[in-house]
């Protein structure tokens, strides 16, 4: 087992996973112990979206079947990955923040000793008008996509939830505080 902590960052569709993984990015900027891991996804980059490797279906199953990946999944009629590499922070005492699927999270647990799930989340009709606001899905397919979300269950890690209603600065303050909390290797 490694001596970090993983953390793992979830939530449902339009709770603004993205934008306080951002602020937490810029607010721990240079910050050795705090490491934030790309995400390998079979789709391209898109301006706006979250800042990911790219790679084509066939190229993610090689890096996969190669064992380069500590972690893969599909969801979306996409393939998602964690490369190994990523995750190498953890056994020099870093604390690693990786944007997962719940349905990963069983996987994620045997990477490291300790490992904390943040969910970050909103009320239903927040989500619904950020999701909205993107204009890439149709009111029917916002409200089945909100209805389909897995529930959060965790065997061993810890989970932490922040409720993404307010605004972005006061969300990233708790953000911040929960992810420097976990850099003094709290118990």
């Amino acid at each position: 087992m490694q001596t970090g902590v993983l953390v793992l960052v979830v939530g449902p569709s339009g709770a603004g996973k993205d934008t306080l993984m951002d602020a937490a990015r810029a607010g721990l900027a240079g910050d050795p112990d705090y490491r934030f891991a790309r995400r390998l996804i079979t789709r391209p980059a898109m301006a706006g979206a979250e800042d990911h490797d790219s790679c084509d279906e066939a190229g993610f199953r090689t890096i996969e079947a190669n064992g380069g990946l500590a972690l893969s999944w599909q969801a979306h009629g996409l393939s998602y990955g964690i490369p190994a590499l990523e995750l190498s922070g953890i056994g020099a005492g870093a604390v690693v923040i990786v944007n997962v699927s719940r349905r990963a999270i069983a996987a994620a647990e045997r990477l490291a000793q300790r490992v904390v799930v943040l969910n970050i989340t909103a009320p239903v009709a927040v989500l619904a008008q950020r999701l909205a606001a993107r204009g890439r899905e149709s009111e029917a397919d916002i409200a089945a996509r909100l209805k389909r979300e897995a529930p959060l269950t965790a065997e061993r890690a810890e989970i932490v939830t922040i409720l993404n209603d307010r605004s972005i600065a006061e969300a990233a303050e708790e953000l911040l505080a929960v992810l420097r909390a976990l850099g003094r290797h709290d118990a």
